[in-house]
């Protein structure tokens, strides 16, 4: 249980970070472009400030959940991350949930547990050969770089999003993948080990991409074409990764079929979330306040 309750903290972190960051940025003045004054603005809002500790926070139990236990257990609970965040946003921002809204998010919260219980991940390898991660960083390096080829190569819109919101998955679950070992490398060589050891600089680096991408999805086209690769291609490649790079294992057989229904739930669950005025308004897609427009938050906004 403890990797599953440090996971957890991670997701309502992330999401508390998600809401606390949006809602300072509606407090400072607005520009068309960049203006060196905004995070000095920033700087000056205790809830900013508070987002940034949550920012923190979520990282740490991250780190503490895939030193503890399976990839394959911790990844797939960040898919939580979405509802968390629009019901923290419809307490803190006057926006309001319908009852589509919830069910959306008791589709998701069901698919998940569908999925988790029907697999039944195991397995905790603490360190991993170079033959198995020489094959696992080129396909998913090479895999990152085709979608950004191909997102460069559609106009704006959905497919655009798409594409960059896949490679930001990739690249989370490969930031993943790699802070697990340097974790452990921590636990057992102490913190001069943690700085040698080349997975420290790798999930640094892939976290990074990951920021760039994101970026780059939510300003590309519509969070529903976005967030569903993105928080789904994160669960599948976190799982393969686990699976491949780290010896883990799930239950197949007749188990494939509610794996499937669950990942179907959790699918469907994301993809009615993403499309919801609430969650546009968290990704900078609505100009008015996400509680401006949201009486009827099953409804999407014209």
């Amino acid at each position: 249980m403890l990797p599953v309750l440090f996971a957890l903290g991670a997701a309502l972190s992330n999401a508390l970070a998600t809401v606390l960051q949006r809602k300072a940025a509606l407090t400072v003045p607005k520009s068309e472009g960049l203006r060196v004054g905004l995070i000095l603005d920033l700087l000056r809002r205790p809830v900013w400030l508070v987002g940034i500790v949550a920012v923190i926070t979520a990282g740490v139990c991250q780190a503490v959940a895939l030193a503890t236990g399976p990839i394959t257990v911790v990844q797939p609970l960040f898919v939580l991350e979405l509802p968390l965040a629009l019901v923290i946003a419809a307490a803190l921002l006057q926006g309001r949930l319908s009852r589509t809204g919830w069910l959306a998010v008791a589709t998701v919260v069901v698919g998940l547990g569908v999925v988790l219980f029907a697999a039944s991940p195991a397995g905790n390898r603490t360190q991993v050969p170079m033959t198995h991660w020489i094959p696992a960083v080129a396909v998913c390096v090479a895999a990152i770089a085709a979608l950004v080829v191909a997102a460069l190569r559609r106009p704006e819109g959905r497919g655009r999003a798409a594409c960059f919101g896949l490679a930001t998955a990739i690249s989370y679950a490969m930031t993943a993948a790699l802070m697990k070992t340097s974790m452990h490398t921590l636990d057992d060589g102490g913190i001069t080990a943690f700085f040698t050891t080349w997975q420290t600089y790798g999930f640094a680096l892939f976290g990074v991409c990951a920021l760039f991408f994101l970026e780059n999805a939510m300003q590309s086209g519509p969070l529903v074409a976005s967030q569903p690769a993105l928080t789904l291609g994160d669960a599948c490649v976190s799982l393969a990764l686990g699976i491949t790079v780290y010896a883990e294992y799930v239950r197949t057989g007749w188990w494939l079929v509610p794996q499937l229904l669950g990942a179907a739930l959790i699918a469907a669950g994301v993809l009615a979330l993403s499309r919801l005025p609430l969650a546009r308004a968290l990704a900078s897609e609505e100009k008015e306040q996400p509680g401006e427009g949201t009486a009827d938050a099953g409804t999407p906004a014209p």
